[in-house]
């Protein structure tokens, strides 16, 4: 009797072990989640560029538009005419931007540009760039080089310009500033020493001032504004983590944490069915080998938890989630060389 009781007990013990193991696994799926290993590609021009890291549609649903490797700004025209130049920056040389086995993306950048986060003022046609190395840009409707409107904010440069997004009502523009120290090609380092000397600022298209709202931030990248344009959504790469700083009402002025992320976010734009698409470049602690399924994204609800998830192979790293109206979602990424489309079942 008593070794029974000894081995009942035991039991009890390790099955009490295996219900809080599997605890976490069970609240999460009470999350939605849909499957993206299945996807359409828009493939960019075949062998000389890559990295469609932000996606953007104009006010007449045009696009998307896609910032690439050798620091152009592309516009898609559908599956017969495919991609052709929209923008790019100053000094730009279809020559020497184009990198090859002896000239690699690192030595063309800081000549060329990187567009990173991309956003269009709905109204005016205008298309706002977030580049890497040469600031914020814009360009009018139509296309053509790009004006650098902010390259240094109270006599210091931009090093690492990256998300950007704009205000539909008042135009005013918000972008993000990684770090003072590291350039886009040094980003690595950003996370890996927890720089905090990033800027969230905003531009006014009206007087041209540029304010800055927050410093000494740590690895600020996407940045998204709220539905009732009373604060930013902004991700902060490095601690897996948005913040949201108040831009109205009695807290205007204060950031806050927001929500904790199972990965390292990258860009952050609004869901059509609430809240915010983040995506994640990759997980938190993840191992190369093992299942080939992570994270690509999570939605973020208007109360920072996590109400849906999307999955898909480790090789799709994204770097900005779009939503449209007919349902699709339109995956960028820093890597691949193409835009993904995901078809919601």
């Amino acid at each position: 009797m008593g070794c029974g009781m000894s081995r009942l007990a035991k039991a009890t013990i390790a099955l009490v072990i295996i219900v809080m193991l599997f605890m976490p696994a069970a609240m999460a799926a009470t999350v939605a989640s849909f499957d993206a290993t299945r996807s359409q590609h828009l493939p960019l021009p075949r062998g000389t560029v890559r990295g469609p890291e932000s996606v953007a549609f104009d006010g007449q649903g045009q696009g998307p538009y896609s910032g690439v490797s050798d620091g152009r700004v592309l516009k898609w025209n559908g599956d017969k005419l495919g991609w052709t130049t929209y923008t790019h920056g100053p000094g730009y040389d279809s020559k020497m931007c184009t990198a090859t086995k002896f000239r690699p993306e690192t030595a063309t950048e800081s000549r060329c540009g990187r567009p990173l986060g991309l956003r269009f003022d709905q109204k005016t046609g205008d298309l706002y760039i977030a580049d890497a190395y040469k600031g914020l840009m814009r360009v009018g409707p139509g296309g053509g080089e790009a004006t650098v409107l902010v390259n240094n904010v109270d006599g210091i440069p931009l090093s690492f310009t990256n998300g950007v997004d704009v205000d539909q009502t008042t135009g005013q523009v918000y972008f993000t500033d990684s770090s003072m120290n590291y350039n886009r090609a040094q980003h690595e380092m950003v996370t890996r020493t927890g720089d905090s000397t990033g800027r969230l600022m905003r531009y006014d298209p009206r007087t041209s001032d540029v304010t800055v709202l927050q410093s000494d931030m740590t690895y600020p990248n996407g940045v998204a504004v709220s539905t009732d344009r009373t604060h930013l959504v902004v991700a902060s790469t490095g601690p897996c983590k948005l913040l949201r700083h108040w831009i109205k009402g009695p807290n205007t002025g204060r950031s806050e944490p927001f929500a904790n992320l199972p990965g390292y976010p990258d860009n952050v734009r609004p869901s059509n069915k609430g809240g915010y698409w983040v995506a994640l470049h990759r997980e938190k602690n993840e191992l190369p080998f093992g299942r080939d399924s992570h994270l690509l994204a999570v939605r973020v609800g208007s109360n920072g938890k996590i109400l849906e998830e999307m999955r898909g192979p480790k090789s799709v790293r994204p770097t900005e989630i779009m939503e449209r109206q007919n349902g699709k979602i339109y995956m960028g990424s820093v890597e691949l060389p193409y835009v993904s489309v995901v078809k919601r079942k």
